[in-house]
């Protein structure tokens, strides 16, 4: 099976850096790297629903390059640190992203990301 890389200009830094993909396409599915809701300095937003909607179009910016749109999104995980106290918040920003049919997701609960202060990290299984 063939994997290619997809990865967006803006990415490349932390492909050479980090050394992992945005997004890997092996076969008919698009395997994306988590998304956190960073904005355009590298700043986690006050407002969690800014950041999530950062995160959001993270994935949108991976699945785009890749061909792709939120609709081929069959299942998606998502990291949060407080998950109660914003999942609320959270799922009305997916919503404003995601629509029916709905893919499978797995929230989960963690104590830290990797980008310090950060509430959300979103990863993504697209299928084209």
């Amino acid at each position: 099976m063939s994997r290619d890389i997809i990865l967006p200009d803006e990415d490349r830094d932390l492909y050479e850096r980090l050394h992992f993909a945005s997004a890997v396409r092996a076969g008919p599915l698009l395997l994306c790297a988590g998304q956190i809701g960073v904005d355009s300095e590298g700043r986690v937003p006050n407002e969690p629903q800014e950041e999530f909607r950062n995160a959001w179009r993270g994935v949108g910016r991976v699945l785009e390059e890749a061909g792709l749109g939120y609709e081929h999104i069959v299942e998606y995980t998502t990291y949060h640190v407080g998950l109660h106290a914003h999942l609320e918040a959270f799922m009305a920003v997916r919503d404003e992203f995601i629509r029916p049919p709905w893919p499978a997701w797995t929230a989960i609960g963690i104590s830290e990301l990797a980008v310090a202060g950060a509430r959300v990290e979103i990863r993504a299984i697209a299928a084209s």
